[in-house]
């Protein structure tokens, strides 16, 4: 008799869910409704597409397709790992992820800061404006740039001209690349990524600034003592995001920008997946690269939000 009547109290329990539910729906449609777009688009552009990473596990045939591709374990997965070329790869994106985190990162934090310093509100709309613009341009835009900028008869080498130096190919060699590759992400996305550093300044009570300057802090002192604390849960948040895509540095970004002779320097993982696997046809490989680039920004995520919710209570979930 009890288990009967425990059995009724969560029917309806779950009835009255239920029921709360679709009056919410009922209630607030119009919400459901707008959210609609962007869940079809991570269910048929996210989501979908994780089925095809079976692919890694298979000699991917495009006649036999998916079901009838015959199965190989891990065979791709061995054979990445000694592949004399995966290692050239993997350390180019290694370095090149490392320096973008490392000189990428900070860069938009210190232009929020320098531009909430300025006091001038037409000043300051402008300059917002001016390191915004480039975020609107493609990369090949931006790479058609950067090429005329640094070319024999760029803007580059006309100055050196000018101070009786040689003209230098920039774009033909190594040594320049992985800088080229840096401060053009930092000029077309700072401006963008000092957004939101912006909107959280704005969020800081002005009381504190007021009470720093009856101290006699000045404006160095209270940057250093008030906004950066202020700060400090929203850059641990979008470093764990940068953490999570550390492998991922653009595919256009890096391909627009390579030449046969910066190429050793230059390929990365998304360019390699690209020519072996769109140009080579080989498939299954490029799928098993592309997994483990996945389960290793996974692995950085959750590793990392672990010792961020460890020592600073702060972290993506």
């Amino acid at each position: 008799m009890y288990s009967n009547r425990g059995e009724a109290r969560i029917h309806i329990q779950q009835r009255t869910a239920s029921q709360q539910f679709l009056h919410t729906l009922r209630a607030q449609w119009m919400l459901y409704t707008m959210i609609l777009p962007g869940v079809l688009y991570f269910i048929v552009f996210k989501y979908i597409p994780l089925l095809g990473s079976v692919i890694a596990f298979q000699d991917f045939q495009i006649l036999n397709g998916i079901l009838k591709s015959p199965w190989v374990g891990l065979k791709h997965f061995e054979f990445m790992f000694t592949y004399p070329d995966i290692v050239v790869v993997l350390k180019n994106t290694l370095l090149l992820g490392t320096y973008q985190l490392v000189f990428g990162f900070p860069a938009p934090i210190l232009l929020a800061i320098l531009i909430n310093e300025v006091r001038l509100a037409f000043l300051k709309r402008t300059v917002q404006t001016f390191f915004y613009l480039p975020h609107f341009l493609s990369w090949v835009i931006v790479g058609g740039l950067i090429f005329e900028l640094l070319s024999l008869g760029g803007f580059i080498n006309t100055v050196r001209l000018w101070f009786g130096e040689e003209p230098v190919l920039y774009m033909q060699r190594e040594s320049f690349f992985r800088l080229i590759v840096v401060l053009s992400s930092i000029w077309k996305e700072i401006g963008w990524g000092a957004i939101i550093y912006l909107a959280a300044i704005t969020g800081i009570n002005p009381s504190l600034y007021e009470a720093a300057k009856v101290d006699g802090a000045n404006r160095l002192v209270q940057t250093i003592y008030i906004t950066l604390p202020s700060l400090l849960p929203t850059i641990i948040i979008l470093l764990l995001l940068k953490i999570g895509h550390f492998l991922e540095l653009g595919f256009d970004h890096i391909y627009v920008l390579l030449t046969p002779s910066t190429i050793a320097v230059g390929d990365i993982i998304d360019t390699y997946v690209y020519r072996a696997g769109i140009l080579e046809g080989q498939y299954s490989f490029t799928t098993a690269v592309g997994l483990f680039k996945s389960i290793v920004g996974f692995v950085l995520l959750y590793g990392c939000n672990y010792i961020s919710k460890k020592t600073t209570q702060q972290g993506l979930f």
